[in-house]
């Protein structure tokens, strides 16, 4: 007799049960949610740390400004999300209340990996707690503290892991490929922008503009979030468009 999937025994049922191999199916779901999620790409750079991301604007009556992707979550921390980002986006504010906490508590400036883990926190109960679901989202988070530009990983388990570059979301395995053969870590903020805009232009529609990116970075002397102008972005695209032919 040939055995039921596991999906019609009901193992996807339920976020806290696991199937007979041991795995938790809801989980993974979430990870799908994640690879079909617009493209976000984070770059630790000789200068500092880069998050470039494809806004996915496909409608023409939407303004491209109003849609969010690259995230503030204290003065020299950013974020850029992949997958549900209306999950993100209460991710993004609980960080930044952690933040502000800390700033508060302690007079200083929190660091990068006491951010991440609070993102990760709050993900990982909702791996184990009925009648809840896991966050469908995976977020990259960049920024610069006392030890210097750190690039970070989320994924929906609440598993983290420290980049030198990364990408999540769509045309993951393609980018991937192009990052693991151009990175270099003597790549300044400037190249690592080409670079990233390089490989969207090859995965994603080669007729995409400029109103789609959302850039920004936080330099390791100034220690301050920043995002990339519109005419900058157009600047670089073109370049990466003469290059390219």
């Amino acid at each position: 007799m040939q055995p039921m999937p596991h999906q019609l025994m009901g193992y996807d049922r339920a976020i806290t049960m696991f199937s007979p191999d041991g795995r938790l199916l809801q989980v993974e779901y979430a990870k799908k949610t994640v690879k079909q999620g617009s493209t976000a790409i984070g770059i630790v750079c000789s200068d500092g740390v880069l998050l470039v991301t494809d806004k996915r604007v496909m409608d023409n009556l939407i303004i491209p400004e109003s849609v969010e992707k690259t995230f503030q979550i204290d003065e020299h921390i950013g974020a850029s999300a992949s997958g549900i980002l209306s999950d993100a986006r209460v991710l993004i504010e609980n960080a930044q209340t952690k933040a502000q906490q800390h700033r508060m508590t302690y007079d200083s400036k929190i660091d990068v990996l006491s951010v991440v883990k609070a993102i990760c926190d709050l993900k990982q109960i909702c791996t184990q707690s009925a009648g809840l679901r896991p966050f469908g989202v995976s977020i990259l988070v960049a920024g610069v503290d006392g030890t210097g530009p750190k690039l970070f990983e989320t994924d929906p388990t609440g598993i983290y892991f420290q980049y030198r570059a990364s990408v999540i979301g769509e045309g993951e395995t393609e980018i991937e490929e192009i990052l693991h053969k151009q990175y270099k870590e003597s790549l300044t903020i400037e190249d690592s922008l080409k670079l990233a805009i390089r490989a969207l232009a090859k995965v994603l529609d080669k007729n995409f503009d400029a109103s789609r990116i959302d850039a920004a970075y936080v330099r390791t002397d100034e220690k301050k979030f920043s995002k990339f102008s519109k005419d900058k972005i157009e600047k670089v695209l073109k370049e990466v468009k003469r290059s390219e032919k």
